[in-house]
């Protein structure tokens, strides 16, 4: 199992005011040196959905969708061992500091796209800053049981 570093900085502006944190990169995020690359991840159709979008398709427009409705986006883990894109592999993490996120931004809600990122920041970075996370359900493929309309309808308070 390799040592893997975050590949990518985190997405955000100044006007930003609700920050998603994903756990860590998949392989074809990292391929893509940008957030949620992988097709069947539902991310950005949930996020597009709610913003009455159309879904991006281009790194371009995924940037656009995020910035224009105030999220920002970046992963709990900075650094950890991990075999593919399976959180439920992932060994000896090390946490983002999300500091530069909440000291140049307006963030007031943070939340976790899924229980792996939701663990890891309950154990490193909110004893660090003291701000709970939300967690939402995983837009992952792997989170079959959860449908597309089902994860629109539990993720609509990130636009609230």
């Amino acid at each position: 199992m390799n040592r893997l570093s975050h590949p990518f900085g985190p997405l955000f502006n100044e006007e930003s005011r609700v920050l998603i944190l994903g756990s860590f990169p998949s392989v074809k995020s990292r391929e893509q040196n940008f957030f949620y690359g992988h097709p069947q991840n539902r991310f950005w159709k949930v996020i597009a959905a709610l913003a009455g979008a159309l879904v991006p398709q281009t790194i371009e427009e995924k940037k656009e969708l995020i910035l224009s409705n105030h999220l920002a986006l970046w992963d709990s883990i900075a650094s950890c061992e991990i075999t593919g894109s399976s959180d439920s592999s992932i060994r000896n993490a090390t946490a983002n500091d999300i500091s530069v996120i909440l000291d140049n931004s307006k963030v007031e809600r943070i939340y976790c796209n899924g229980r792996k990122s939701h663990e890891l920041y309950q154990r490193y970075i909110e004893p660090a800053i003291g701000r709970p996370a939300i967690c939402l359900p995983s837009t992952s493929p792997a989170n079959a049981q959860w449908t597309l309309d089902k994860l629109i309808e539990a993720w609509a308070e990130i636009m609230e």
